[in-house]
């Protein structure tokens, strides 16, 4: 398995596509892994080197004490991209990896060719939400994450999907499952302290944000202030929970290649 050392530990991540082809760089969501892409991998990798990975305290890569930051999770993948001499890339990030790319578009904007902000938020959640979570997490250990399967799997996709595609769901909710629970309660932090709404009007990269009719963790009043605040910006709305990409990944795919190709 590919993994590049950062001073503290390793990362893990995983090509697809031809060597020649422009870089898409995935990020993935609170609980989830590099797993979470499997349904775009196919129709991306036609046109695309695909590079995704395990953010910092997921999968397979390092956990470290938290709390972590957004930017410390942004530099990771910076370090990463650096060691395979990418300079520059697409990138397409959901719910958390939504906000790890708007800290690249404010803050490394030269890097990016396009940027796609898949159910996500300047803002998720709130400064109350945050901390019974985090709390909960770090005491209730790994049993605690099993504990937290159906309430997750309640947000992230609607009841018709779940009773639909159990398989589905089933490769989804493994990922939270499995996930460490200091690596995700340090991811927590990191959520509960990103806060770029005074900031996301200096993204001058080409964006397009995704969001969900039914997403109640980053709602589709949090897309259309990205969009509002994001000059020449572009909305794209699909009738699901918090995954779009894997409740309509046919859709999905074909919205975004359309973004990014054209």
């Amino acid at each position: 398995m590919p993994f590049v050392s950062l001073p503290d530990g390793q990362l893990h991540y995983r090509i697809d596509g031809r060597d020649d082809a422009p870089v898409l760089v995935l990020s993935n969501s609170l609980g989830t892994n590099l797993g979470l892409w499997d349904f775009q991998i196919d129709a991306f990798a036609e046109h695309f080197r695909v590079v995704r990975y395990d953010t910092r305290g997921h999968g397979r890569s390092l956990v470290t004490p938290g709390p972590y930051s957004m930017e410390q999770n942004s530099l990771d993948l910076l370090a990463l991209l650096d060691t395979l001499a990418i300079r520059k890339f697409f990138f397409l990030g959901l719910s958390m990896g939504g906000s790890i790319g708007q800290w690249l578009a404010i803050n490394a904007g030269e890097r990016l060719h396009k940027l796609v902000l898949c159910n996500t938020g300047a803002k998720i959640g709130t400064d109350e939400s945050w901390p019974p979570r985090i709390a909960a997490v770090r005491q209730g250990g790994k049993p605690g994450m099993l504990e937290m399967r159906e309430a997750t799997i309640r947000r992230w996709f609607t009841p018709d999907f779940v009773t639909a595609n159990p398989s589905a769901v089933e490769h989804i909710a493994r990922m939270l499952a499995d996930s460490d629970p200091e690596g995700y309660a340090a991811n927590c932090e990191a959520l509960r302290d990103a806060d770029t709404r005074a900031q996301v009007s200096a993204i001058t990269v080409p964006t397009l944000i995704v969001g969900g009719t039914y997403d109640v963790a980053t709602t589709m009043a949090d897309a259309k202030f990205l969009h509002d605040n994001i000059a020449g910006s572009e909305l794209a709305e699909f009738p699901a929970a918090h995954l779009s990409n894997v409740q309509f990944p046919d859709d999905f795919n074909r919205r975004v290649l359309k973004f990014l190709v054209e």
